[in-house]
C-alpha cells in the first residue's frame, strides 16, 4: 500500500499543486472593474407627497466580478433604490448603501457614489384654476368675434404644492380663427407650459362665435 502511495510521488504532488493552483485562478483569477452611471429610482413614496428637488439623477456605481461576466452588464441591468416609506414633506438627507443596488449577477458592489443624496418632498394639493383660450388670426373682411366661449371654464388641477401654488390660470392650444366667418367649436388641449401638474382634463371645448360686423 505505501509503496502504491507513494511511487511517483513527485508527479502526483505536481498535479495537486497544478489543481490547486487552477482552483484558485477560476476562483480568484481573471477578476476586473466596472464603472457605471445608474439612474436613481425611489420607491414606496407616500402617499400625498411627491419629489420637490432632487439635484442627483444619478448615481456612479463600481461593480467587481468576474471578466467575462462584468463585460456582460450594462447599465440597464442594473437598479439603485432609494426607500421613501419613511419620509415626510421637507428637505432631508438619505443614504444610499450597496445593499440598494441590484445586481443580475453574482457581482460585487465595491463603491456607490453619492452615498447620500438631498431630497425635498412635498405636499401634492388640489386647486381650480381658469381657462383661458388663445386665438390667433382675424376672421374674414366684414365679421368679428363677439365672444369666445370654454367649456368647461374652470377645471381642478393636482400637483406638488410648490408648483400648485404659482398658476394662476391655464392656456388651451392656439385656436386659428383666420378667414373664418362664421361661428366654430375645437377641442383643444391644455397647454400646462411644462409643469408637473395633472390637469382634472386634457381637452376643453372652445367656441368663438362669429358674426357680421
Amino acid at each position: 500500500m505505501k509503496r502504491i502511495l507513494f511511487d511517483n510521488l513527485a508527479m502526483k504532488i505536481s498535479a495537486i499543486l497544478i489543481a490547486i493552483f487552477l482552483w484558485l485562478f477560476v476562483t480568484s483569477g481573471g477578476q476586473s472593474e466596472i464603472f457605471l452611471e445608474i439612474p436613481i429610482e425611489f420607491k414606496d413614496i407616500p402617499v400625498g407627497l411627491g419629489i420637490a428637488s432632487n439635484a442627483n439623477k444619478t448615481v456612479h456605481v463600481t461593480i467587481r466580478g468576474r471578466e467575462l461576466m462584468i463585460k456582460r452588464i450594462q447599465p440597464a441591468d442594473v437598479s439603485v433604490f432609494v426607500d421613501l416609506s419613511n419620509a415626510h414633506a421637507g428637505e432631508r438627507t438619505y443614504y444610499i448603501s450597496k445593499q440598494d443596488v441590484k445586481l443580475p449577477y453574482a457581482a460585487k458592489v465595491m463603491n456607490v457614489q453619492p452615498s447620500s443624496l438631498q431630497i425635498r418632498l412635498d405636499e401634492i394639493v388640489v386647486k381650480i384654476v381658469k381657462i383661458k383660450p388663445t386665438i390667433t388670426g382675424l376672421p374674414e373682411r366684414g365679421y368679428s368675434v363677439n365672444t369666445i366661449r370654454v367649456d368647461p371654464a374652470t377645471l381642478s388641477i393636482q400637483g406638488l404644492g410648490s408648483e400648485i401654488m404659482k398658476i394662476r390660470e391655464l392656456r388651451t392650444e392656439p385656436m386659428d380663427i383666420t378667414g373664418m366667418r362664421e361661428t366654430t367649436s375645437q377641442s383643444l388641449n391644455i397647454d400646462t407650459q411644462g409643469a408637473n401638474i395633472k390637469p382634472e382634463y386634457n381637452k376643453v371645448k372652445v367656441t368663438a362665435i362669429i358674426g357680421k360686423n
